[in-house]
């Protein structure tokens, strides 16, 4: 005997993964530091650590922008509920100097990222195109140049091509 493919019930409603109860979430939640002075409290021992200023030491060395750094720490500090977004931005310009600092100390050449970014044309494509045309000039100097050969063409007679063409 055939069985009816019944539908189930028990199953999630579609979305249902994307909310949560309100509070359950660690920024929904009262920060832990509430004021600026607090935060810096929390974040300046933490970076003059010396497992995270070697760890900070080497992000800078491999180019990410002060700021890129900066907006991260503050931001996963939200995301954690150490404090609110509204004194994540204002302790940005406190945490920035900081690492500047940490970086200067140690002698490592940094990227504040507080310059206007150059576009993509004038950097990586620029770039692409020097390396190109190096190449090119490299495979023209490789190349010898061939004496120039006169072409004779010959004369034919088109025949036409077609279904209802004459054929002669």
């Amino acid at each position: 005997m055939a069985e009816m493919n019944e539908p189930s019930f028990d199953a999630p409603i579609p979305g249902m993964s994307l909310t949560a109860e309100l509070g359950s979430r660690p920024w929904q939640s009262p920060p832990q530091y509430a004021t600026v002075e607090q935060a810096l409290e929390y974040y300046i021992p933490r970076l003059t650590a010396d497992e995270v200023t070697e760890q900070l030491l080497d992000v800078l060395e491999m180019g990410v922008p002060v700021t890129a750094l900066a907006n991260t720490m503050q931001l996963s500090g939200v995301m954690e509920g150490k404090h609110s977004v509204d004194v994540g931005i204002l302790i940005m310009p406190v945490l920035m100097e900081m690492i500047s600092y940490i970086a200067d100390t140690a002698g490592v050449e940094y990227d504040m990222g507080t310059d206007k970014p150059k576009k993509v044309s004038e950097t990586l494509v620029d770039k692409a195109l020097t390396k190109l045309q190096k190449e090119e000039d490299k495979e023209e100097e490789q190349i010898e140049v061939m004496p120039e050969v006169e072409v004779v063409e010959e004369k034919t007679m088109e025949e036409p091509a077609g279904l209802m063409s004459r054929r002669v």
